[in-house]
């Protein structure tokens, strides 16, 4: 009688048991900084992920190539590469473009671009293009004493370490771009991103 009471009560909570389990077990969200200068904590696939669920037109292979190589250069410069990634996003429309700086330009951050006399920088490659990003980016959050660890390709870096200082993604709106609502946005991406 009294291994038929006990075999009842285990019955009786495995399903609550089997819940609470698989409940601790399901991954809390990883909360991405806003911080220009923190590390990125989204993997090469994640942000891939993130891309195609607004994008699938451009193929995996080629933006995991790109979030790979933005990953490599932002840790390179101490950029947080997932802020560096929503940013392209937002500037660019996901690739597909429609301002004033076309796919061909490989200028993923909208730099020089202001009208039509001065539609943006060309950069040769995207890897060139996403270092002039990460640069520029990197221009914005620190002081002229912080040296670059790659080669120089922004044409517009050393404007910009003598007028500008951001610490976040809500101190360039107003700055990097003339929307007030620049940081919000950029905020709202990355609150998408968190999701992968």
């Amino acid at each position: 009688m009294k291994k038929n009471v006990s075999f009842r009560f285990a019955l009786l909570f495995l399903p609550a048991f089997l819940f609470l389990n698989s409940c601790a077990s399901l991954r809390v969200a990883d909360s991405c900084s806003r911080n220009l200068t923190a590390q990125g904590i989204k993997s090469d696939s994640q942000l891939a992920r993130f891309f195609r669920s607004h994008n699938k037109k451009i193929s995996r292979r080629t933006i995991k190539h790109m979030a790979r190589t933005y990953i490599a250069e932002a840790q390179a410069e101490g950029i947080n590469s997932d802020v560096a990634f929503v940013q392209m996003c937002l500037e660019t429309g996901f690739l597909r473009y429609g301002n004033l700086v076309t796919s061909d330009m490989n200028n993923f951050c909208g730099l020089g671009a202001m009208d039509a006399e001065h539609p943006g920088v060309r950069f040769d490659s995207v890897e060139t293009g996403i270092r002039a990003h990460i640069q520029h980016l990197q221009a914005y959050a620190t002081t002229e004493d912080v040296e670059l660890k790659n080669e120089l390709v922004d044409p517009r870096y050393g404007w910009v370490h003598k007028t500008k200082l951001a610490e976040n993604v809500f101190d360039l709106a107003g700055q990097w771009a003339t929307d007030t609502e620049y940081g919000s946005k950029l905020n709202r991406l990355l609150d998408d991103l968190e999701k992968f």
